[in-house]
């Protein structure tokens, strides 16, 4: 098993080059302001031109069936917004796919480290593998049935794309441990948690009870998901005081505060 962080020769501090940051720093104002005028409020001209400008980020795509057409025209009719519904669930799918990616890696990452920090086994990580993909079902069928097409990317749907690029990119880092991998999940699951109520919330804003309750399952198991994650890191970030040498007698005497 890798140490989980180990001392070396990391030079991206000052301190480690003494000249070289007196040399630098032996033009400046004892002050340490930049000697350049100037400040950022260019930028923020240029960004308030750009925001005034833009356009929004896609549009939820009108229905492409004539039983989309009517299941919206008739949620319109009586004052919802099938729009905005639909571009949460364009948003939960494309969360629950990458969450589904997210334990894809997690679980080669496990398989391949054979770290037995935690009280975390192979089998729980496919289980909440599948759960994910379940989840990811359940929503897709939800567009359907409210006439919208799940294979198109909405809005919140693009967004949450970008904003997960960086959880990905963190889980399938060869040099990532399971404690850091740990770390990026276990905000997918908190992500995931907050993404199941809003979308209970709004089904039962606009009157759709026939979804509420797989939403409800959904969001029960994702909870269960966030107390198992929550646990898995708090143990292997123990673990590796303890494998640092930290003067602990028992992983009991360890709480949680001690870790921040």
């Amino acid at each position: 098993m890798k140490e989980q962080t180990p001392m070396g020769m990391n030079r991206t501090g000052v301190q480690m080059s003494p000249f070289a940051t007196s040399a630098m720093q032996s033009g400046m104002p004892a002050s340490m302001t930049p000697a350049t005028p100037g400040d950022d409020s260019a930028l923020a001209e240029m960004r308030s031109q750009y925001i005034a400008e833009a356009d929004t980020i896609g549009s939820v795509p009108i229905p492409g069936t004539v039983k989309g057409a009517l299941t919206t025209g008739a949620s319109m009719l009586t004052g919802d917004q099938p729009q905005l519904l639909l571009d949460k669930l364009g948003e939960r799918l494309a969360f629950e796919r990458t969450g589904t990616r997210l334990y894809d890696a997690l679980i080669t990452k496990f398989e391949t480290t054979q770290d037995g920090s935690t009280s975390m086994t192979l089998a729980d990580l496919q289980q909440i593998r599948q759960d994910e993909a379940r989840h990811f079902s359940i929503v897709a069928d939800a567009i359907e049935a409210l006439g919208g097409d799940p294979t198109s990317q909405t809005p919140c749907a693009d967004l949450v794309g970008v904003e997960s690029m960086g959880l990905m990119q963190v889980v399938t880092d060869p040099r990532t441990t399971i404690a850091q991998s740990l770390h990026a999940i276990l905000i997918a699951e908190m992500t995931d948690n907050v993404g199941w109520e809003l979308l209970i919330a709004l089904a039962e804003d606009q009157n759709q009870n026939a979804l509420i309750t797989d939403f409800s399952v959904a969001l029960d198991e994702e909870r269960a998901h966030l107390q198992q994650v929550r646990n898995w890191f708090e143990e292997a970030t123990i673990g590796e005081v303890i494998s640092s040498g930290a003067m602990v007698d028992d992983v009991s005497d360890v709480t949680p505060s001690q870790l921040h």
